[in-house]
C-alpha cells in the first residue's frame, strides 16, 4: 500500500470525489494474499479477495484496483480490519485514447508537430471542441478535424482509471496493518459441463470422461484461486427487471471422482471444491478434470417416436421412409460405476472402428441427472433401418352431438432393416384420451397413461409389418 500524492504521466489522479479531504490510499493485486472464486453456471461468480493494508487513523479512500470491470458494485462488501465503510463507487470510466480526448473537451491541448524534413518539432495551444465521431480542435483562428501531429496533456482527469477500480470512503480507528476481505458477485464468469464417451466394441459398455470449462470475461485475472463451483438453481432478482433462474449447476463427478475435487451440500445445493489453486486468466478458457468412469454398462436402444395428432382425423398414408432415432441408454447409479449428480451440458461419443481408430458416432445435451435416474443419449438416426406408417381404417363411433367422441382407427407400420443383423425397434406411440388396443399383431406395454410401446424384432435384410387398431374416448 503506498499514499499517492502525485504521479505523472498517464496514471497520474489528482482528485477524488468521495472526499475532497479525505487522502487516497490504492491496493493491488500485490497486496493480495488470497483470492476465492465460486461460480455459478450462467454469467455469474463471486469473489472473495483477501488483501493487507495499511490506513491511518481517520477517514481515508481506499481504492481496490483490479477488481471486475463487471462486479455488481451493490454487492460489495467490505469485512475485517476495523473498519467503517461510508460511502464507495466503482469507477469504470477507463483510460483510453478516446475517454481522455472526451474529458479534454472545452479545454486546452498542446499540438506537437514535427517537420517531415528536418524533424524540427513545434508546439501550439489548441482547445478541443469536439471528440465524437472524430476530432474538432480549434488553434488560433482556425477549426481543424483531426490530430494534426501528437497530443498532449496537461494530466488525467479525475475518476479516469487505467484499471477498473472499487473505491470507498473508509473510517479507520487504528493505524497499523490488518487483513481485510472483498467479496462481490460479478458477471463475465461462467461454466459449462462437457463429457466424453468410448463405446465398446458390442455397445454395452462405455468410459466416461468428465470435465468442466470455465470462461472468464469479467475483465480480471485471478492468480491461484481457490475454485469451487455450485449446483442447484439460485434465485436473483434484477431491480426493474423480471425474475431469473440462474441454473448454478456444476459438474458432479462418479464413482471414481478426479482427485483434488471435493463435495459437499450447502444448503439446497452441491458445492464442489478443487482442492489445488488454480489461475483464471481474463479472456481465458479452462479446462478442468473432474470425472472417469470407466465400464459404465450402457445399451443402444432404436425408437420409432410416434405422434398423438393422428388419431382423430382420416390420413391414410402418413410417412414414408421415417428416420428411426439411435439412442444410447444407461443409468446414474453407483452399481454402474456413476451415482453422483451429474450436471447439464454436452456429452460426446466416440467408438473405434475396426483398425482401432476412434471414431465420432453422436453427440447429445442432457440435462441435469441425480443419482440412480436414467440416461437416454440420442446420438443420431439409424442409416440401415427406416418406416412407412400408414392409417388403414377410420371410423367415428359416437359424439355426433357435439361431445363425449369416440374414434377407432387402425395403423400399419412397415419396418425395414438393411442392415446385416438383427434389429429390435421400439416403437412408441403417445395415444390422447381414454384408449384401448383392440386388436394388434404384437402384444404391447403400456408404458405411461398416453404411451402404447411394441419391441419389434426386424430381422436382417427383411421386414416386419405391426399392425394395430385403437379406440380412443375423448
Amino acid at each position: 500500500m503506498k499514499k499517492i500524492i502525485v504521479i505523472s504521466g498517464v496514471l497520474l489522479i489528482l482528485s477524488f470525489s468521495l472526499a475532497a479531504s479525505a487522502a487516497e490510499y490504492i491496493s493491488t493485486q500485490a497486496d493480495q494474499k488470497a483470492v476465492a472464486v465460486t461460480i455459478y453456471n450462467q454469467n455469474l461468480a463471486l469473489v472473495k479477495d483477501r488483501r493487507t493494508i495499511t490506513l491511518p487513523v481517520g477517514e481515508n479512500v481506499l481504492s481496490f484496483r483490479e477488481v471486475s470491470a463487471q462486479i455488481k458494485p451493490e454487492t460489495a462488501l467490505l469485512s475485517g480490519g476495523d473498519l467503517d465503510v461510508l460511502e464507495q463507487n466503482f469507477e469504470y470510466d477507463l483510460l483510453t485514447p478516446q475517454t481522455l480526448l472526451q474529458k479534454y473537451v472545452g479545454r486546452e491541448v498542446t499540438v506537437i508537430r514535427t517537420h517531415p524534413a528536418t524533424g524540427e518539432e513545434t508546439r501550439e495551444q489548441a482547445r478541443v471542441l469536439s471528440a465524437n465521431n472524430g476530432v474538432v480542435l480549434q488553434i488560433g483562428g482556425q477549426i481543424e478535424t483531426g490530430i494534426p501531429g501528437r497530443l498532449a496533456f496537461d494530466h488525467v482527469p479525475e475518476n479516469l482509471r487505467d484499471k477498473p477500480t472499487l473505491t470507498m470512503l473508509t473510517r479507520s480507528a487504528i493505524g497499523k496493518s490488518r487483513e481485510v476481505e472483498l467479496s462481490y458477485l460479478t458477471g463475465g464468469m461462467g461454466w459449462q459441463a462437457d463429457y466424453v464417451a468410448e463405446l465398446n466394441e458390442a455397445d454395452t459398455s462405455m468410459d466416461i470422461n468428465g470435465w468442466v470449462t470455465l470462461t472468464n470475461q469479467s475483465g480480471a485475472s485471478y492468480n491461484d484461486a481457490n475454485l469451487q463451483l455450485v449446483a442447484g438453481d439460485v434465485n436473483l432478482v434484477e431491480t426493474e427487471q423480471p425474475n431469473r433462474r440462474l441454473q448454478g449447476r456444476v459438474m458432479a463427478a462418479s464413482a471414481e471422482m478426479q482427485k483434488g475435487m471435493g463435495e459437499e451440500q450447502v444448503f439446497e445445493y452441491h458445492l464442489y471444491s478443487l482442492e489445488r489453486p488454480t489461475t483464471i486468466r481474463d479472456n481465458q478458457t479452462k479446462q478442468v478434470s473432474l470425472l472417469q468412469a470407466g465400464k459404465v454398462h450402457c445399451s443402444k436402444e432404436l425408437i420409432l417416436q410416434g405422434g398423438d395428432y393422428y388419431y382423430r382425423n382420416q390420413y391414410g398414408e402418413i410417412d414414408k421412409k421415417m428416420k428411426i432415432g439411435v439412442f444410447v441408454a444407461t443409468e446414474n447409479s453407483k452399481k454402474n460405476n456413476l451415482g453422483l449428480p451429474l450436471p447439464k451440458g454436452v456429452v460426446r461419443v466416440y467408438k473405434k472402428d475396426s483398425r482401432g481408430r476412434l471414431q465420432f458416432v453422436g453427440e447429445d445435451r442432457i440435462d441435469h441427472t441425480p443419482e440412480n435416474e436414467q440416461l437416454r443419449l440420442k446420438l443420431g438416426d439409424s442409416f440401415d433401418v427406416t418406416a412407412n406408417r400408414k392409417q388403414t381404417d377410420f371410423k367415428k363411433v359416437a359424439g355426433f352431438s357435439g361431445y363425449n367422441y369416440v374414434y377407432e382407427s387402425a395403423f400399419q407400420i412397415e419396418l425395414k432393416n438393411g442392415g446385416k443383423e438383427e434389429a429390435t425397434i421400439k416403437v412408441v406411440e403417445p395415444i390422447p384420451g381414454d384408449w384401448q388396443i383392440l386388436e394388434e399383431s404384437i402384444p404391447h406395454q403400456k408404458e405411461a397413461a398416453n404411451t402404447a410401446l411394441w419391441q419389434v424384432q426386424v430381422p436382417s435384410l427383411g421386414s416386419t409389418l405391426l399392425m394395430y387398431r385403437v379406440r380412443v374416448k375423448y
